[in-house]
């Protein structure tokens, strides 16, 4: 009986240890995906602010080239200033799509501290060709 209890003891052991790597794994991937959306989220911040100024520069600009243009009755001129607008509203679409990312980022940031958060990346398999037989790696079968 003494062996037994000694390759159940061993057995129960071996499942504690990986289930303990287990553990430190999954914490280490969350440690990661914390400190990559934090670094991401601050990149954005950054450049947020700097498309801020830079819309409001550009749409002031365009506003004013198309008021003088139209008190001269320049008419080339109107369509610069027509296209300064549309350069500004390109750019506060950008600041909008970063302003979203960095609300999700937040919110993944919180449900990490929350201990809620799943990792929803894609996850790309190799396709299998048709001749090939649908058996994992690691089957009972054998051949």
């Amino acid at each position: 009986m003494g062996v037994i209890d000694s390759i159940l003891y061993h057995n129960n052991r071996m499942a504690t240890n990986v289930s303990v790597e287990i553990q430190t794994i999954l914490e280490n991937n969350k440690l990661e995906d914390l400190k990559g959306f934090i670094s991401k989220r601050k990149c954005l911040n950054s450049c947020n602010l700097g498309l801020i100024y830079i819309f409001h520069v550009i749409q002031s600009a365009g506003i004013l080239t198309t008021t003088v243009a139209a008190g001269y009755d320049m008419k080339y001129v109107i369509w610069i200033g027509v296209g300064l607008n549309i350069l500004a509203s390109i750019i506060n679409a950008f600041e909008k799509t970063n302003s979203a990312v960095s609300k999700g980022l937040l919110k993944d940031i919180q449900a990490i501290k929350d201990g809620t958060f799943l990792d929803e990346g894609s996850i790309e398999m190799p396709e299998m060709k048709k001749d090939e037989k649908g058996t994992p790696l690691l089957s009972d079968t054998k051949t």
